[in-house]
């Protein structure tokens, strides 16, 4: 047990021994090779840290549209220090709205930890400008009908030329260019039937 007498050199202790871990990030960024850190990255480890440290938490709350955690001091429950970040929204393609719910919350919980205990990651505003915008659903939607029309492999072939587990992972220029592509080959395709069919 670390010796200290409150919750705000407890949890400095606890930093302090958090960041001389050398934990791994897992997540990863579509078309980026950045990796971040996943809840399960750390998570654990946080855990052992603030025990050693002295320090719990309690379960995160929802309320309001405010994600709230508080670190306990284990001598002293009423020291402790509370924690809250405002609650965001979800709405991931193909997921119902429980499952949007969930992903929101693994979200909150994430942040929590990374500020109680100061975890610095490149900034999500930084990736956003880095990267190229997202393309139109609609324009995906026009791949996806060209990928059923040109048969079975065809949105496989695209995913792969861009390196790309789902044709939503897509920036514009990505898509114009392969709608484009497909476009012609459809065409083509239809050239032929035709052709054949005199």
């Amino acid at each position: 047990m670390i010796k200290t007498t409150n919750v705000f050199q407890r949890l400095n202790a606890a930093r302090l021994a958090f960041h001389q871990l050398e934990l791994k990030k897992s997540g990863t960024f579509p078309n980026r090779p950045a990796k971040y850190f996943e809840l399960g990255d750390f998570l654990i480890p946080a855990l052992s840290t603030m025990d050693a440290a002295g320090l719990a938490t309690t379960p995160i709350t929802f309320i309001d549209g405010i994600a709230k955690m508080d670190i306990v001091n284990l001598d002293d429950p009423a020291d402790r220090i509370s924690v809250e970040s405002p609650m965001g929204s979800a709405s991931l393609k193909g997921c119902h709205e429980v499952q949007n719910i969930g992903a929101v919350q693994t979200y909150q919980r994430r942040y929590l930890w990374f500020l109680v205990l100061e975890i610095a990651e490149h900034d999500a505003l930084d990736v956003a400008e880095e990267n190229k915008p997202a393309a139109d659903p609609e324009l995906i939607e026009a791949i996806e009908d060209y990928c059923e029309e040109l048969g079975e492999g065809t949105k496989e072939r695209v995913q792969t030329a861009y390196k790309v587990s789902s044709l939503y992972l897509l920036n514009t220029e990505q898509a114009e260019a392969a709608a484009r592509r497909l476009k012609l080959q459809a065409a083509a395709v239809k050239a032929k039937k035709e052709k054949a069919d005199v």
